[in-house]
This record gives C-alpha cells, sequence and structure tokens, in this order.
C-alpha cells in the first residue's frame, strides 16, 4: 500500500490529535473550554515573540498601564535582554522574558510577561536568579535582585532574600547530580 503524503503535518500535532487522547471523554462545552484555553496559549507566545522583538529593536509601546505596553517599555528602559537562556546544565535551564545585569551597580533585573489571568507564581523567576547565579558565578548576597512579574495590567515586585536564592542553588546542583546519576545508571544497563 502507498500511503497518502500529509507533508504539510508532519511534525504537527492535531488538537484533536491520538497523543492528546483526553478529548474523547470531552462533551461539547469541555472541548470549547479547552480550544478557548490552546487559542490563548497560541496568542501568549504570539504575544512574547512580539515583545521581544520591540524591545530588541527598542520599540517604545504607547505609554498606557496596559501588561505589555509597560512590560516592553520598562524592559527597552532598563536596557534589558529578550528571551535570554540561562543554563545550568542539560538538566536545569531556562529562559528569562527579559533581563539585565548592572555590573557597575551589582543589580539583577529580571521581568517576566504573563499573559494569562491565572495568578503567577514568583518562584519561577527566583529560579532565573539561581540559574544566573550559577551561569555567572555571582553569589546572591553580593548583588540587589528585583524580579517584576507584568500581568493583568499590574506590576508585582519581589526583591527576593539572597538566602533564598542560594537555595535553590543548592537544590539544582543536588537534583542535577541525582539526574546525572541516574543517566548514567539507565544508560549502563
Amino acid at each position: 500500500m502507498v500511503f497518502n503524503d500529509h507533508w504539510k503535518q508532519k511534525g504537527q500535532h492535531a488538537f484533536l490529535g491520538a497523543s492528546k487522547y483526553n478529548w474523547i471523554n470531552y462533551d461539547a462545552d469541555k472541548l470549547a473550554s479547552a480550544y478557548t484555553g490552546f487559542l490563548a496559549a497560541q496568542r501568549g507566545t504570539e504575544l512574547h515573540n512580539f515583545a521581544a522583538m520591540c524591545i530588541k529593536l527598542r520599540q517604545k509601546l504607547p505609554r498606557s498601564k496596559k501588561t505589555l505596553n509597560s512590560y516592553v517599555n520598562d524592559a527597552i528602559g532598563y536596557g534589558m535582554t529578550p528571551e535570554q537562556v540561562l543554563y545550568f546544565s542539560d538538566n536545569c535551564f531556562g529562559t528569562a522574558d527579559a533581563i539585565c545585569f548592572e555590573e557597575k551597580d551589582s543589580v539583577l533585573r529580571i521581568h517576566d510577561l504573563k499573559t494569562g489571568i491565572t495568578p503567577a507564581h514568583m518562584e519561577q523567576l527566583f529560579i532565573y536568579n539561581a540559574l544566573f547565579c550559577l551561569e555567572y558565578k555571582v553569589k546572591p548576597k553580593d548583588i540587589f535582585i528585583e524580579d517584576r512579574i507584568y500581568q493583568c495590567d499590574e506590576v508585582i515586585v519581589a526583591t527576593p532574600d539572597p538566602n533564598d536564592i542560594s537555595i535553590i542553588m543548592s537544590k539544582i546542583i543536588e537534583f542535577d547530580k541525582v539526574i546525572n546519576r541516574i543517566k548514567t545508571e539507565v544508560s549502563s544497563t
């Protein structure tokens, strides 16, 4: 048998696909809700891409308290780098939405754009802080850290305790070793 060639779909996943099979248990209302959430996630990705391009091009948006405008304008104002990967190992890395480190004043700023309505958690940014410190060999107690979450036309600001960031750094190091040990054990069997 010669199968039909669906070259446009190669590598893609349909919303009603087999790999996400739970939809067979949905009713029409649940399906509509799930698909609306899927579209919101896609829009969030597009907004992040748009914001990153504005920041890279240093293109400010009209002054407003709107989430996107505030996020972009603040990132440009602080001279931040958008979509920066922070890397400790293949087991632990992440992409900060916007980041800058002012070496002269020893200030680390990390900003996060949230386009949904689910309340955000500052712990995500604390992990970015720890990854930055690990990657660039900076002690949290030697710098000032300011984290911001932009969501629902509000800006939530946190200045984490350096000890809390150090604890996360230690956990990353410890858990990375655990994962590497498991990988070694699995590959030797």
